[in-house]
């Protein structure tokens, strides 16, 4: 018998081609019983059974990969489907689906919040087979659907038939006994802090729903919630679209002036929605009556900008436009506030173009609605995809299941295979809320996260020099904010999740320190803070420290032979004292005087001063205890 017709090792390779063929479970144990019955010994028996349990150890492993990459897969796909959203029925309908699928359940469904009724109602189901239960309408705080939907909590029920937890009523326990339901997972869908609806998955016998189940229903209501929200807010931009369609017709029959307004209103109308955006609009604008033309956000940012230089449109323009509903000219330029209501939501400045008509000036305002919708289309899609990075920064800084915040981070485009530094950034409380605009702005650039927690504006990033962006950021949020003072206090940088709540700890005492330290408006890492950061870091990085502040000195010493570092430390042990630190050197006072004027030369003119000292007494400490 040869070693490959060997019973053990035909086991073997008989488990190997099972895991490459991607085999059932229950087929792993056919070799096993194939060795035994050939007569193997009781060693070579228990190494075939141990190979059995690696091999389905193996195949575990590997499923669960599957799994996961069928889960993101399915979150791109309706991620995809809300990008491209023609009809939203459709993509509810693709969403419940993939809860289904992805959740192994008996059926899937999702309820729609009815404010006027005070109740929820049956939106979209994959799986159902009781009419009863698909015409479904639950009240706020009834069932599981309506507990989840009044708490904007998930809920899970291993057994819905007895569990007591919930208020049971006749009509929602006849629809869930007619659809067979028993086991059910439900979880909120957010728009903002309101809650919309309800995605639910279920099963027709008892089951218990993991944190990993929960999760991954929950991104899919958030993107259920999206999509519709999104057909909420197209659904009002068609609508202003056709009372501009109508004054349109009435433009046309006044004057040729209103009628070629209302052709130019027909191309950005075709322009939106085609999908375009403010640059887009922007250069039709400029294309149609010259000149140059920038578009700022209500918080002032650049949002499009057209064959103009950088402008920054005068207030008292800004105001006069949104009095009267009108662009208004200042010095030559056109000014339009634009409106939703009486809420701002941005500026349109003209450039260049002083001689407007006043077919002109309508056509330049018509312009301004239509930028009105694309800018109210941007914040609501801002503010859903910031709420979301918010969210997980809280959880990543609060602590929990590693694994489940790097699937959500990935999900997100934040690798925690980088390196990732956490920054803590004050300023006066009546700034607050644009700093945390702007540092979501950059959140976005840097591809990291931004949120508040406790009370802290907080920002996430991928750096492998911590010291330098606080500085920087210190800096720029400053001119961005008008002046104001901006102290950033930053953490050494960390990889993995499980490291950041102490990070942001490490962070939030360099900004107390700047405070203290009188340095308000500044930026810094605990290496930037000196021996103060030394003190106050959770990996101290003495070595880093000594090599910071005593570096040349040291380097000298070993090229040259010589004891700087030596007369340094005999120099400040005797208080100063040239005729102390000469005999306790056995040298010359002269000697004493040229080693010093070389420790000068290396570490800077001020070496002496009572801050520069300090830091050198305690350098010298530390470099000659760690000898």
């Amino acid at each position: 018998m040869t070693r490959m017709d060997h019973p053990a090792l035909a086991a073997t390779r008989a488990l190997l081609d099972l895991l490459a063929d991607g085999a059932p479970a229950e087929d792993f144990a056919r070799p096993a019983a194939e060795a035994r019955a050939a007569g193997v010994g009781p060693e070579e028996q228990a190494v075939v059974d141990e190979a059995t349990r690696t091999a389905l150890d193996i195949r575990r492993t590997l499923e669960k990969h599957r799994r996961r990459e069928r889960e993101l897969a399915a979150l791109f796909d309706s991620a995809g489907d809300l990008a491209a959203l023609r009809d939203l029925d459709a993509v509810l309908r693709a969403i419940v689906h993939r809860a289904r699928t992805l959740l192994g359940t008996d059926t899937a469904y999702l309820t729609i919040n009815d404010p006027s009724a005070g109740d929820t109602y049956m939106r979209v189901t994959d799986g159902s087979v009781s009419a009863k239960f698909q015409q479904l309408r639950l009240g706020m705080g009834e069932g599981l659907g309506g507990l989840v939907a009044q708490t904007a909590l998930p809920y899970a029920s291993r057994d819905y038939r007895t569990d007591t937890r919930f208020n049971h009523t006749a009509t929602i326990d006849d629809a869930v006994g007619e659809e067979g339901l028993r086991g059910i997972l439900g979880v909120p869908m957010r728009v903002g802090t309101r809650v919309i609806g309800v995605l639910y998955a279920a099963d027709r016998r008892p089951r218990e729903f993991d944190p990993d189940a929960v999760t991954l229903l929950s991104s899919l209501a958030d993107h259920a919630a999206v999509a519709i929200d999104n057909a909420r807010l197209l659904e009002e931009t068609r609508a202003t679209l056709t009372e501009l369609n109508a004054a349109t017709e009435t433009a046309r029959a006044r004057s040729a002036d209103m009628r070629r307004a209302a052709a130019i209103h027909d191309r950005l109308t075709e322009l939106v929605l085609r999908g375009g955006d403010a640059t887009d609009v922007a250069r039709e604008i400029v294309a149609l009556l010259g000149g140059g033309l920038v578009v700022h956000d209500a918080d002032g940012a650049e949002v499009a900008r057209v064959a103009a230089e950088p402008f920054v449109p005068p207030a008292e323009g800004v105001a006069a436009s949104g009095a009267s509903g009108q662009a208004v000219p200042v010095d030559g330029t056109w000014i339009y506030a634009v409106l939703a209501g009486a809420e701002p939501l941005g500026t349109m400045a003209l450039l260049g173009r002083p001689d407007l008509t006043d077919g002109d000036r309508r056509l330049f305002e018509r312009a301004g609605l239509v930028t009105a919708l694309l800018l109210l289309l941007r914040r609501s899609v801002a503010e859903a995809e910031d709420r979301v990075r918010g969210d997980l920064l809280g959880d990543l800084l609060t602590g929990g299941n590693a694994d489940s915040l790097t699937l959500r981070a990935r999900r997100l485009g934040v690798v925690f295979t980088r390196a990732h530094a956490v920054f803590v950034l004050h300023c006066d409380a009546s700034r607050r809320d644009r700093l945390l605009t702007e540092v979501s702005r950059r959140a976005r650039a840097l591809e990291g996260l931004a949120g508040t927690h406790n009370g802290n504006v907080v920002l996430l990033a991928p750096t492998d020099a911590s010291g330098a962006l606080a500085r920087t950021l210190a800096g720029e949020l400053g001119e961005a904010l008008g002046g104001a003072a901006v102290t950033t206090g930053a953490s050494d940088p960390v990889t993995g999740p499980a490291r950041l709540p102490a990070a942001y700890d490490e962070a939030l005492r360099c900004v107390r320190a700047l405070h203290t330290l009188g340095r308000t408006g500044d930026g810094a890492d605990p290496s930037g803070l000196g021996f103060l950061g030394v003190l106050l870091g959770d990996r101290a990085d003495v070595r880093g420290y000594v090599r910071d502040v005593l570096g040349p000195v040291i380097d000298y010493d070993r090229r040259r032979g010589t004891e700087l570092v030596r007369t340094l430390d005999a120099y400040y042990r005797s208080g100063a004292s040239l005729t102390e630190a000469r005999r306790a050197l056995h040298v010359h006072v002269n000697t004493v005087v040229q080693r010093l004027d070389r420790v000068r030369q290396l570490l800077g003119d001020d070496w002496n001063s009572p801050s520069r000292a300090l830091e050198l007494q305690l350098a010298l400490r530390l470099h000659l205890l760690s000898r």
